[in-house]
């Protein structure tokens, strides 16, 4: 295994309270601060998806994991998971209503229009909905 330095060193920045592990809401803020943007309850589901030891944190190990990319079968089983988060109705699609209904529960409220214009930066085929294809390469 290569060295882990570079590793250790992304962890120590997203680590801000210095208990050598990431929580969910570190991981978004430490995103935020690098330009992304991940909503908690995402932050949430990445971590108990890669979290090895089942403390609800990841640990320098389940950062290499993230990192070098981890086994294709589970990156697609994480990305489903998630998937399956938002498509509350289980159609198969993220619908604008399903979105509207998740970023509620989150405490974002956004408009049917709104959730439209979000879905449509990532629709790939214009149905007005967002399939898991479409959603795996939106999260790549």
């Amino acid at each position: 295994m290569k060295s882990n330095g570079g590793f250790e060193r992304v962890l120590s920045y997203f680590d801000e309270d210095g208990d050598g592990k990431i929580s969910p809401s570190e991981l978004r803020r430490g995103l935020g601060l690098m330009g992304g943007e991940l909503l908690q309850k995402e932050a949430e589901v990445a971590v108990e998806l890669l979290d090895s030891d089942g403390d609800g944190l990841l640990g320098l190990e389940d950062l290499v994991c993230l990192m070098e990319g981890g086994e294709e079968e589970e990156k697609v089983k994480g990305l489903r998971d998630a998937f399956q988060v938002y498509d509350a109705e289980g159609c198969g699609f993220i619908t604008p209503k399903s979105l509207k209904r998740m970023l509620s529960s989150l405490g974002e409220s956004k408009s049917i229009d709104e959730c439209k214009v979000m879905i449509n930066r990532f629709d790939l085929n214009g149905d007005g909905v967002i399939s898991f294809e479409e959603f795996r390469i939106m999260m790549q």
